[in-house]
């Protein structure tokens, strides 16, 4: 009698732990927190793949003679790869001031777009859309990608959700996807700058090149699934030939590295959008 009396406390114990449980994970402080860990776990792929590009960072920077605390806060204020390498090349050739701003301004004008289109999907649930400046700073392409293809499953498990709600971003996913890549940006930078002297030159060189490597990699499946992107690359390369020959040839190399670059980039875009134009079916 006793046993039955202890094997029925042990399973209303049991269901009561399990109630206690299920009713915590329909708290909205478990849901808060699972989104965090959401968000860390979607930008582990990130992270693995910033963290070289972000040595290869620290290592260039160094060798152009920039102070390493310098190079160091340039990844924690600025926080944008091909501009921070574009930026210390152009340092290191001495273009002017005005020349590295106006070309980073204009390689990071897609993040206006990237951020207006992610803040009309984020849900504030009473929240101050003064979030919005915290979420926008660690935005890059890849999170951008990953957020985006992210919020379309937000509620895919809730039968009840309509379809108004059905792409909203909760912000604390957001955050912890745009904190974990800063923070491996930031650190790969810190290796590169204080650790990556000890390597050997042949990996410091490998390093170098993970930039054009992963700016490749993102082309090539867009180039091979879509004719139209395929194209504006080709256009990019030829005008970018086209003006890099007139400055040799023409101008006596009188352009220096950073107006090529600002003039290619003009260019290339203003043909690219005459030959595509937005149609409104596209809007």
């Amino acid at each position: 009698m006793s046993n039955d009396k202890n094997n029925n406390s042990k399973k209303y114990e049991r269901y009561k732990k399990y109630l206690n449980i299920k009713k915590y994970k329909n708290s909205e402080r478990y849901k808060k927190y699972q989104c965090y860990f959401e968000g860390f776990e979607d930008a582990i792929p990130i992270s693995i793949g910033y963290i070289p590009i972000a040595v290869a960072f620290g290592i260039l920077a160094k060798s152009a003679g920039i102070p390493d605390y310098i190079c160091v806060l340039m990844s924690l204020i600025v926080f944008a790869g091909a501009s921070q390498f574009i930026g210390v090349n152009l340092i290191a050739l001495g273009s002017s001031s005005f020349e590295i701003i106006i070309t980073t301004f204009i390689l990071n004008l897609r993040h206006f777009l990237m951020s207006s289109s992610l803040s009309q999907q984020i849900d504030y649930n009473g929240k101050s859309n003064k979030i919005l400046s915290a979420l926008s700073f660690g935005i890059t392409d890849e999170t951008f990608v990953v957020a985006s293809l992210k919020n379309s499953n937000v509620h895919n498990d809730e039968k009840d959700i309509s379809n108004s709600e059905m792409n909203l971003l909760n912000p604390e996913y957001l955050f912890m996807l745009n904190f974990t890549a800063f923070f491996a940006w930031v650190f790969g930078t810190f290796l590169g700058v204080y650790v990556a002297e000890g390597l050997p030159p042949s990996i410091q060189a490998c390093l170098g090149i993970a930039l054009y490597a992963m700016f490749i990699g993102l082309l090539i499946p867009a180039a091979q699934e879509s004719k139209k992107v395929l194209n504006i690359i080709i256009i990019a390369l030829i005008t970018s030939s086209i003006v890099n020959g007139l400055n040799f040839w023409v101008l006596m190399s009188y352009l220096s590295t950073g107006w090529i670059i600002i003039f290619s980039t003009l260019i290339s875009a203003l043909i690219s959008a005459y030959i595509y134009p937005i149609q409104k079916s596209d809007e």
